[in-house]
């Protein structure tokens, strides 16, 4: 296992090793969006970890169902709630590919989540520490758990390869 970047910026000096659940997740993850992809979804894909099982798992469907909401990330949360019975999932890991957006962050507060794991960071739309912090401000009620850069180049190479698809 390798020492992964944790906190609210991509030069973070803390570090922690990933689980071998977490990393084996992540492997899943991308599968998913790599599916995503083809199906011509932007490839990210989220499992969400409970008591060291896979209790739900998507990718996004933005495109299939014609709705803004349909992120990974947001897809794994309500399947997971309804898979517990509960909307406080704070002893759940959601993995997912591509560091979460505000509105998924947003999601994940919400949730009382206990702990993210992503592979990539997003420059653009970030809201775990690119272009913001949702997941550790202290003015918000609750704070995700972060480990981030887990299977890092895997996940950008999907992203890269689907735009310059689009692209050309």
């Amino acid at each position: 296992m390798g020492k992964l970047t944790v906190g609210s910026n991509p030069t973070a000096s803390a570090t922690m090793d990933a689980s071998a659940l977490e990393l084996s997740a992540m492997n899943q993850a991308l599968a998913i969006a790599r599916d995503a992809g083809v199906r011509g979804d932007v490839p990210v894909g989220a499992v969400a970890l409970h008591n060291g099982e896979i209790i739900a798992s998507a990718g996004n469907e933005r495109e299939a169902s014609n709705d803004p909401t349909a992120h990974a990330e947001l897809i794994v949360l309500r399947q997971a709630a309804a898979q517990l019975g509960s909307w406080r999932l704070n002893e759940v890991t959601v993995v997912v590919t591509l560091e979460p957006c505000t509105m998924c962050a947003g999601a994940m507060v919400n949730a009382r989540l206990g702990r993210v794991v992503f592979g990539t960071f997003d420059p653009k739309a970030g809201a775990v520490g690119s272009r913001y912090n949702l997941l550790a401000d202290p003015r918000l009620n609750h704070e995700v758990d972060v480990v981030s850069g887990v299977e890092a180049e895997a996940a950008a190479e999907l992203l890269r390869a689907f735009f310059a698809t689009k692209r050309s």
